[in-house]
């Protein structure tokens, strides 16, 4: 082992927080951290100097020494995994010509003031879930011990009946019932053999309830009655009463419902090979999927959010014959958080068990994992939910220990690649994508049994790690053959999930009644000591199945060759329907199974209850005594509170295609109701997407519950421009702790009360799904047993395609002379039972809100159509959690204006029931008053307020003003934060809430945005421009479509195409590095990409002779920017260009944030000095770093560009408006005859007026940063 010492590990913010904890639980003084690289190899002199420039930035360090009074330990990934970190890096050494075996990253910690490290401080300082620790740096050698493959295991079911299965089933973690276990015993000595072990694990994962939904296909009885149609049934009921725009349900990894016809813009090779960007007619149908990953959230919630939002997206990308994933959304449910000296007064502690993370703990590090995820794949996270809830119930405590982590989205897909092709005998049988990791074993068993049956070690074998970047290099595989259109090389594909390949590939030829022989060696792995069940079960993640035609195999090399993307032809199909894997190693046949008994011959689950009736409590409005504490109250609970802590951690701008993020108004406030994008980079038309879900109404009224999920999603996505309800079809995921009294039959309930009733009746399909039924915790503690059962949950997202999307509508108030106007469909009953109110005072109550009249609802929604149609909604909200409280405090909010509201009892405050606040001018209510009259919904109409400028909300005698009222909703988000990130960041962020003097965005250009600078020029020529990645990079199509937009002829050029000598700079007159995570950030952004150049001499010598052609110019946009900064030596007049580091919060920082346009040279920014202009930024490495003379020259010479100002244009250093804390508010710089410019801030998603989260009214085209682009076209001429 060769080791290579690095610098701090860790900030002095960090260290500070960590120091804090150590010292918390033990007597250590001081902390250091530092980077330890260890390789598997002796390096030589060339390899080391190598090693520090792309490790160190070619710095030397010398490994930290421990001291008398000190001790030391090194954290590394966890023994017998290989790291993603791992395998990106051994890429770049690779890519700069320095090839290695494998190398692994630790931290080496020294602390001062203990005399050894217990156990307590170990788990401080690591994830035990991803992370091994070794006492003395040499014992880490045993990362790279190889040890001899395990064999086959049999179990002898011959010789020791049933028994041995039952052994087998308890220490594998089959997890398989009785039944199951009877029919394996039947089936394999009608078979005459013993059953593997890898056949076992195969049979378990692919019949586990997570995978199988037995119990959603179950035949039920009901008080001794037997059930026509089981769960499933009556979800593919409201299918069967409304398939109109369904094309594809139940069937495969996705839906698909019908969209619109476009202009979609993609790359495809021309006639010299080149991949040229243009727009293709053609429809642009959606695929819409949502996940739940709760299990292993509660054990790692960081891996577990990330790779559930990983395989949401491949269940997209795995639709048809390959489809595009487009936004995403991440939800949670965690009971209470109990955030230290922010104990609420309804949060009991009651305990959890060791192995699962604490509510709060998931809360920090779920929504990173899933941000995270997201950000590197490059797809936008734009709506979601989090919902606190725990509570002794009469005696049983109710709650969400076991959390609710959702994942889900929705995409894109070709009208012809909606339908697998069948496969043939004969077709090649390929996996996609990363090795095989002894990683996730047993995964969907373990996420289809209560929280706590398996043991310790089992639930953390059964969890999975997480390689977006990889995912984003097998999608850039699917969408290369998706755009070769009719000739798509993959016939069908499937995601690699629960099971792993032991699943996907039994499923890919079962689909089309075929079987399949596979050679178990081919499938690629890191890990030379796995066992057949091993490689053939594990849940490495970042995978696909798919079969492709033979004769397709070479195209197919070598599209996974230019976007360097590992595949492995495993077999073949055969029309046999029999499973074949063949182990050359042991010379045996691991799996040799008809599959028939693997996949189609189990018994059906039946499934029985007594009906029972649910008690709540006496809880009343009488109960609140004093008003504005309940007002207070219901504002901190997290429910209701500002989700932002877990918003602005995920890219909301990324593809150029959002046109409605989460954030509101000038001062981005997360209140916005649905989340919108446009079909493709031209026209209006697009998608929307929202969610409802309403768990502790079940505990009362489990139908309620179900109806009130359907009909919040839908009140939020109305605030889009649909064109009938019709239109919007449903996703439904349930969760339920099946088995336990009542709870059955409120899973029963809710699956008919929309199944059968509601959804029929407002002819809204439910075309997909998902079901976690294992909703329980027990855990003994300290002799006591306990358990916390969840409340049955149905989480309803809602899709639908957008007939404008500038129509959308926010609930940010207008400053005009205008009524708030209440539609309450419960028409005054104001039902408080399961409300936040409720729970705010530990309580339930009984009565619960609900939907009355579907004909009511159908009304309504229609109404909010027609009205937003005409222009007579100024401003729009639903009433959710909170009641009409919330939603008129977020109003304020998102627009800083008072609200008068008319006298309102508690249950008219604090009611949950179904409807919404529009804001309608005077002039505009005293028109539609006659229409309201003859309105099946006139008993559901009133005025509820005024809107006005005092900053304050007026109810009831109370004057509540908005800065107080705002810091309450924010304060949990704050916490959070404060936990999390740099507390000063924090500070900084929470302190504007209470600044009236802060205007939030503006825009103030000096230039006409519309001005087509470039028509004399347009139509003369299309100069060539190089739209440039590397692998990781995932900004590159909007930013092709923004130069295409312009004039130039945009072409699609990888990093492979330049070192295979495919592309020559030499035929280009611009470059743009673009956006994303090249190498996952892995060796600092951008490092891995620019060291890629430096170290190979023929791409340096192309690079600086492009820098230095006259008539060239290039631009480097965020990854692209951190990338071009590192090539300066290269480039003319940009010897004093900064590098890019972590930001000051250490949060990866999504926000819209105003610039000014400084005086320069930039060829790209003529004419707009003095701009102060709105942009995206979507960064976690963006905070200027250079020596102070450098900085010093970059102003004195003009090279400063952009800066980050405040409201009233001023170059600020606060938080976030300088969202990484760069020195002078530094964004962007050029060189000095401003042909070369590099910016961390996003123009190319700010070309178009409707990307902007916010932007004035009177900007309805171009975006404040197309003239950017324009001026790019001017310049060359």
């Amino acid at each position: 082992m060769f080791i290579v010492a690095g610098a701090s590990a860790h900030s002095t913010f960090k260290k500070t927080q960590l120091l804090s904890r150590l010292s918390s639980i033990s007597s250590v003084q001081s902390c250091d951290s530092q980077w330890v690289y260890l390789f598997d190899q002796a390096l030589n002199e060339q390899q080391q100097q190598s090693a520090l420039q792309l490790l160190n930035d070619g710095e030397s360090f010398e490994l930290r020494q421990v001291a008398s009074d000190e001790v030391q330990i090194l954290v590394t990934p966890r023994l017998g995994t290989i790291s993603p970190w791992s395998s990106k890096a051994t890429d770049i050494f690779a890519n700069c010509n320095t090839p290695i075996h494998r190398l692994e990253r630790g931290v080496l910690f020294t602390l001062k003031g203990v005399s050894e490290i217990t156990h307590e401080v170990k788990q401080v300082l690591h994830d035990r879930m991803t992370e091994s620790v070794f006492n003395h740096i040499d014992d880490a050698a045993a990362l790279f011990l190889e040890t001899a493959p395990k064999p086959l295991n049999s179990i002898d079911i011959l010789g020791q009946g049933k028994e041995a299965l039952v052994k087998a089933n308890n220490e594998f973690g089959f997890a398989l019932s009785m039944e199951e276990i009877d029919y394996l015993t039947e089936a394999f000595i009608k078979m005459g053999r013993n059953p593997n072990d890898i056949e076992l694990m195969m049979f378990a994962q692919a019949n586990s309830e997570h995978c199988r939904h037995k119990i959603f296909g179950s035949e039920w009885t009901i008080d001794g009655k037997k059930q026509p149609l089981s769960l499933f049934q009556m979800i593919k009921n409201t299918y069967k009463e409304s398939p109109t725009d369904v094309l594809s349900a139940y069937k495969d990894n996705a839906s698909v419902i019908v969209g619109f016809d476009t202009q979609r813009f993609y790359p495809k090779a021309d006639e010299n090979g080149r991949h040229v960007y243009k727009y293709k007619s053609q429809a642009a149908h959606i695929l819409m999927k949502v996940e739940t990953h709760n299990h292993p959230t509660a054990i790692a919630p960081f891996a577990g959010a990330a790779t559930g939002s990983g395989g949401e997206i491949r269940d997209e990308g795995a639709t048809g014959r390959g489809g595009k994933p487009k936004a995403g959304l991440t939800a949670f449910t965690v009971s209470n958080l109990n955030i230290p000296g922010f104990e609420q007064p309804w949060e009991d502690n009651y305990g959890k068990p060791s192995r699962m993370a604490s509510p709060l703990q998931i809360m920090i590090d779920g929504p990173l994992g899933g941000a995270a995820f997201n950000n590197e794949f490059g797809r936008p996270a734009l709506n979601g939910y989090f919902r606190t809830f725990e509570q002794n119930v009469n005696g049983d405590v109710k709650g969400f220990h076991k959390p609710i982590m959702i994942a889900g989205g929705y995409g894109n897909i070709r009208p012809d690649h909606v339908e697998k092709d069948a496969i043939q005998p004969g077709d090649l049988l390929i996996v996609l994508g990363g090795p095989a990791m002894l990683i996730g074993l047993g995964g969907g068993a373990a996420s289809s049994v209560d929280s706590g049956k398996l043991g310790e070690n089992l639930d953390f074998a059964s969890v999975q790690r997480e390689n977006p970047e990889m995912e984003r290099r097998c999608q850039e595989v699917i969408d290369t053959c998706w755009r070769m259109e009719d000739f798509n090389p993959i016939v069908s594909v499937h995601d690699v999930g629960a099971g792993g390949v032991s699943n996907a590939m039994p499923e890919l030829v079962n689909d089309h009644e075929l079987g399949a022989v596979l050679d178990l060696r081919k499938i690629p792995s890191l890990e030379p000591g796995m066992s057949p069940m091993e490689i053939w079960s594990n849940e490495a993640q970042e995978r696909y199945v798919l079969a492709i035609r033979p004769s397709s195999l070479e195209l197919f090399e070598s599209i996974c060759a230019r976007e360097r993307c590992p595949f492995a032809v495993l077999g073949e199909a055969t029309e046999a329907r029999h499973l074949t894997v063949e182990d050359p190693l042991f010379g045996n046949k691991a799996v040799d199974m008809p599959m028939q008994v693997m996949l189609g011959g189990t018994p059906r689950m039946q499934r029985s209850y007594e009906t029972i009736d649910r008690q709540g409590d006496d809880f009343n409005a009488a109960k609140v005594v004093d008003l504005k504490e309940a007002i207070y109250r219901v504002l901190k609970n997290p429910t209701v509170a500002s989700k932002s802590f877990l918003i602005t951690i995920g890219d909301r701008s990324i593809t150029g295609m959002v046109a409605r993020d989460q954030m509101v108004g000038p001062w981005q406030v997360p209140v916005a109701d649905a989340a919108v994008t446009t079909t493709s980079l031209q026209g209006f038309t697009g998608e929307a997407m929202a969610m409802g879900e309403r768990p502790p109404v079940a505990l009362l009224n489990p139908a309620a519950s179900a109806r009130l999920a359907v009909a919040e999603s839908i009140s939020n996505i109305m605030c889009s421009r649909i064109d009938q309800i019709s239109d919007i079809k449903l996703s439904a995921n349930w969760m339920a702790a099946a088995g336990q009294q009542g709870e059955d039959q409120a899973l029963f309930e809710g699956v008919k009360a929309i199944g059968m009733e509601m959804c029929p009746a407002l002819g809204i399909a439910i075309p997909v799904g998902k079901d976690s039924l294992s909703m329980r915790t027990t855990w003994n503690d300290e002799g006591e047993d306990k358990s916390v059962t969840s409340p049955m949950t149905g989480v309803i997202t809602a899709f639908a395609p957008v007939l404008d999307v500038r129509q959308t509508m926010t609930p940010e108030l207008k400053n005009l002379d205008s009524v708030l106007v209440r539609i309450d469909l419960s028409k005054g009953q104001f039902r408080l039972g399961g409300s936040i109110l409720a729970q705010v005072y530990k309580a339930i109550g009984s009565i619960t809100p609900d939907v009355d009249s579907f004909d009511d609802f159908k009304a309504f929604f229609a109404l909010v159509q027609d009205w937003n149609n005409r222009g007579l909604i100024k401003a729009y909200h639903d009433i959710g959690d909170g009641g009409l409280l919330a939603t008129i405090t977020e109003m304020m909010f998102a627009s800083r204006l008072g609200v008068a509201l008319e006298d309102q009892t508690i249950e008219s405050l604090f009611a949950e029931e179904i409807g919404a606040v529009l804001q309608i001018t005077v002039a505009d209510w005293v028109e539609l008053q006659a229409e309201v009259a003859a309105s099946t919904l006139k008993d559901a109409i009133t005025v509820v307020g005024t809107v006005n400028t005092t900053d304050a909300l007026t109810v009831n005698g109370l004057n509540l003003g908005r800065t107080e009222l705002q810091q309450a909703w924010t304060e949990v988000s704050y916490q959070i934060q404060r936990l999390r990130d740099n507390v000063e960041t924090a500070d900084q962020e929470y302190s504007l809430i209470a600044n009236k003097e802060h205007k939030g965005l503006i825009a103030q250009p000096t230039f006409d945005l519309n001005e087509e600078i470039e028509a004399p020029y347009i139509n003369s020529r299309r100069p060539n421009m190089v739209i440039l990645r590397e692998q990781g990079v995932n900004g590159h199509v909007e930013m092709a479509a923004a130069f295409d937009k312009v004039g130039f002829t945009t072409v699609d050029v990888h990093m492979s195409d330049l070192l295979a000598g495919r592309i020559d700079l030499d035929d280009f007159e611009g470059l743009v590095a673009c956006g994303g995570f090249s190498y996952g950030d892995v060796m600092g952004a951008g490092g891995g990409w620019a060291k890629s150049v430096l170290f190979n001499p023929k791409l340096r010598d192309q690079f600086e002779k492009f820098f230095n052609r006259d008539e060239t110019f290039s631009l480097g946009i965020c990854n692209g920017c951190q990338m071009l900064s590192q090539l300066a030596p290269l480039i003319p007049g940009a010897d004093a260009w900064p590098r890019f580091h972590r930001n000051t919060s250490e949060m990866f920082e999504a926000r819209a944030v105003n610039v000014r346009v400084e005086k320069s040279n930039s060829v790209l920014l003529q004419d707009m000095e003095g701009s102060i202009l709105p942009i995206a930024v979507a960064h976690g490495e963006g905070r200027v770093v250079a020596p102070e003379a450098n900085i010093a020259a970059l102003n004195a010479g003009n090279q400063v560009i952009l800066r980050y100002v405040d409201s009233f244009g001023n170059a600020t250093q606060q938080y976030p408006m300088n969202p990484n804390g760069s020195p002078d508010a530094i964004s962007g710089v050029t060189s000095k005859d401003g042909r070369a410019t590099i910016m961390m801030p996003h123009p190319e998603r700010n070309f178009r007026a409707l990307q902007h989260s916010w932007k004035p009214e009177e900007w309805t085209e171009d975006g404040a940063w197309l003239r950017m682009f324009r001026n790019a076209r001017k310049f060359i001429g």
